[in-house]
């Protein structure tokens, strides 16, 4: 893939990327993992194996979630619960994005395959999966 280009990302592509054996914790998936860092883009195809993430909010950017297979848990909205502002490597802080470990007042939605979620900037929110999502 090179960047500026479009490009055309077949579903049996796809599909054969998600027979891939999975792995605990969180993982960036090819074709897109390579895409985005060449693009530059927020895009990716994230499997999450019995993963509990942290709450965060993106001051700068949305989320658009489409559910591939399996289960993930969502809590959107409410507020961070002792939210800290992201610390870059450099030391620095980021406040286009903020973290928490929980969040108060959020409202739970379950994704199963076919499901998308959209999640504005500015809204908290974090996600989790029991098995593979």
């Amino acid at each position: 893939m090179s960047k500026r280009e479009s490009i055309h990302i077949e579903n049996s592509y796809i599909q054969g990327v998600l027979k891939q054996e999975s792995v605990e914790g969180k993982r960036l998936l090819e074709p897109l993992k390579e895409f985005a860092k060449i693009n530059g883009v927020p895009f990716n195809i994230l499997e999450d194996k019995n993963v509990d993430n942290d709450a965060e909010v993106h001051m700068h950017e949305a989320d658009l979630w489409h559910c591939l297979e399996g289960e993930v848990t969502f809590i959107c909205g409410g507020q961070l619960v002792n939210g800290k502002a992201k610390v870059n490597k450099d030391g620095s802080l980021d406040e286009r994005e903020w973290k928490a470990k929980e969040i108060k007042g959020g409202r739970e939605m379950i994704l199963s395959p076919g499901d998308w979620l959209f999640i504005p900037a500015g809204e908290p929110h974090k996600h989790s999966a029991k098995g593979v999502a």
